[in-house]
């Protein structure tokens, strides 16, 4: 008998979804947009600073 904790099998192994894999896809959109945000802050303190 199956515990009812323990969720069916259909014959398919259940594997969770790793976050590094789901985040991966993402990096070449995000990359630039926080470098750009970087470059415009350190800009501002330089300009702030002088």
């Amino acid at each position: 008998m199956v515990s009812p904790n323990e969720p069916p099998q259909h014959g398919h192994d259940y594997e969770p979804q790793d976050a590094v894999e789901s985040v991966v896809p993402m990096i070449p959109i995000v990359l630039p947009m926080v470098g750009a945000a970087l470059m415009f802050l350190l800009a501002f303190i330089a300009i702030y600073m002088a």
